[in-house]
């Protein structure tokens, strides 16, 4: 489980983030919704250690994740093209990955005959490095990527951006059939009310930097989130 408490960032004389307490559960995914500002990249770089807490803790299974770092094998990440390694090829960036994560070659080669519809022929094989390829691509491998090694918790950060409808689709069934053939937990920024829903167990919704709303999704979930974003424009 991911507990935070008391969780708060501070800009200056500006608060971006302040979250008393929430509890991100092992075995879900959930999507996390809200305007542009609402807090959602500093709450993942966050819970990734990424950046330093004003106040407050964030744990991993326990681990407080400013203190050890033991949680980090159970975390992966894809947040935005800084995660890459722009002079590496596709495939150099995934075996480069799966040692990280104890794999070895042809465990990745493995793995990756799942993804050959989702990579469309266009990342594989192309004999280009990854700072080369449309931003479209670049995103497919970045989420491939924090797949590698089946990690407990997998953080994405507007997965769905930059990708065509086409490839939305199939990253949608993707993290459905995922999520049903193991125990990670997902974690989905996404701007993208539509498809956050349709693969969330669990909304949780931030507004100016506050948890406003924590939802298990039905069918009313949608109509809901739309009502609450056209009341707080």
């Amino acid at each position: 489980m991911i507990r935070i408490q008391n969780l708060t960032k501070i800009y200056g004389d500006r608060q971006v983030l302040n979250i008393p307490e929430l509890n991100l559960s092992e075995s879900q995914t959930i999507g996390l919704v809200g305007n542009n500002g609402a807090g959602k990249t500093t709450l993942f770089s966050l819970i990734l250690d990424l950046i330093e807490a004003s106040s407050g803790s964030v744990e991993i299974d326990d681990e407080k994740v400013n203190v050890s770092e033991n949680w980090k094998n159970k975390v992966s990440a894809f947040i935005d093209e800084s995660f890459l390694i722009g002079y590496l090829t596709p495939e150099e960036y995934f075996y480069f990955l799966g040692e990280l994560r104890g794999w070895n070659k042809a465990s990745v080669d493995s793995f990756l005959t799942e993804f050959v519809e989702f990579f469309n022929g266009e990342v594989l094989n192309a004999k280009k490095y990854i700072r080369d390829l449309s931003k479209g691509n670049m995103k497919k491998v970045g989420i491939v990527g924090a797949l590698i090694g089946k990690p407990q918790y997998i953080v994405l950060d507007e997965p769905f951006a930059n990708l065509d409808p086409s490839t939305q689709i199939k990253l949608k069934n993707l993290v459905k059939q995922w999520s049903n053939n193991s125990d990670s937990t997902f974690i989905i920024s996404s701007h993208d009310l539509v498809h956050t829903t349709e693969i969330s167990d669990r909304i949780v919704v931030l507004n100016k930097g506050e948890l406003v709303r924590d939802i298990q999704t039905s069918p009313e979930t949608l109509q809901e989130l739309e009502h609450f974003f056209t009341e707080n424009i």
